[in-house]
């Protein structure tokens, strides 16, 4: 990793490319206070270090037909690596599921999962999840409406003042 402590322009840059990843690398130069070369080496070394892992266009579902969203907390019957991997691996092979994450607790795993509607949900959730190997129980929880969706993570900007390493401004 090239850079590991992030200054505050860093910062900025992260911010505002978190939430118009489309912005012109001159857009971003001057809302970060600095020209635009600088700023574009900024924003490949924070490329580089694993910071921005990619760029997205964020879709409407519903403008695409998937107008159902479900929360599944899936239990397995054996908590082994092996096994916990096998059902991950499994997961990426099913489009319906954006999100996979595991759990400590009574839940091994939640699943944020978009259908056409309730019938194509039930259709996944009997044919695919509830008979999947290790698959012991599956709750699903139907999300009524999403109030607030902010992707990433919040970035304080005041936050490492100093850059670790000496950069045109």
């Amino acid at each position: 990793m090239r850079r590991v402590k992030l200054d505050r322009i860093d910062r900025r840059i992260l911010r505002d490319l978190q939430t118009d990843g489309r912005m012109t690398n001159v857009e971003l130069a001057r809302r970060a206070g600095i020209s635009a070369p600088p700023c574009l080496r900024r924003v490949r070394a924070l490329e580089e270090a694993g910071f921005i892992r990619g760029y997205h266009a964020d879709i409407n579902p519903e403008a695409l037909g998937f107008g159902v969203t479900v929360f599944a907390q899936v239990g397995l019957s054996s908590q082994a690596e092996l096994d916990l991997k096998k059902f991950e691996d499994l997961v990426k092979d099913w489009p319906l599921v954006r999100e996979c994450n595991m759990l400590a607790g009574e839940t091994d795993f939640l699943l944020k999962i978009v259908a056409e509607d309730w019938d194509a949900y039930q259709r996944f959730l009997t044919t695919r999840l509830t008979a999947a190997p290790n698959v012991s129980h599956v709750k699903s929880a139907l999300a009524i409406r999403t109030s607030k969706f902010d992707p990433g993570v919040p970035i304080d900007t005041e936050i490492g003042d100093l850059p670790d390493e000496e950069e045109e401004e």
